[in-house]
């Protein structure tokens, strides 16, 4: 179930961290993007799913040696857009099939939450890197 909170302030809010690209940078970027989507007032379960998925990714999928990936939370009027970019433009996220009820529990299927989750999300490739986002009411 969706909590909705109607903000009454209509300004931008912004944040944008750089994390190390491993499993500690991805659980900081859970746990600073919470805190940051907390201090605002808004709901942050959903979010913070949302930002240990694509942090994941990052520092799973998308790691270069020595190169980190950066999240950012922005919140435009009833919006909160969640992105994650990585330097790792050659392999581009994409959502596998959930697995059969008896089948072995493998990695891959985390993306499947995020659409769940999110209002809509997508890929934006760069000259170097990506960027995968999502978004959520609030």
């Amino acid at each position: 179930m969706k909590q909705q909170i109607t903000r009454t302030d209509t300004s931008v809010s912004h944040y944008t961290v750089l994390l190390s690209a491993t499993r500690k940078g991805a659980r900081l970027a859970r746990l600073l993007g919470t805190e940051r989507i907390r201090s605002w007032g808004l709901p942050h379960e959903t979010a913070a799913l949302i930002i240990a998925e694509l942090a994941a990714n990052a520092a799973l999928h998308g790691r270069v040696p020595g190169r980190n990936f950066r999240l950012t939370l922005t919140v435009t009027g009833s919006t909160l857009r969640i992105e994650v970019r990585d330097p790792r433009v050659e392999r581009l996220p994409t959502v596998r099939p959930a697995p059969e009820p008896d089948a072995p529990r493998e990695c891959g299927h985390g993306l499947l939450l995020v659409e769940e989750l999110a209002d809509r999300w997508g890929v934006v490739p760069e000259l170097i890197g990506k960027t995968v986002w999502a978004e959520i009411g609030t």
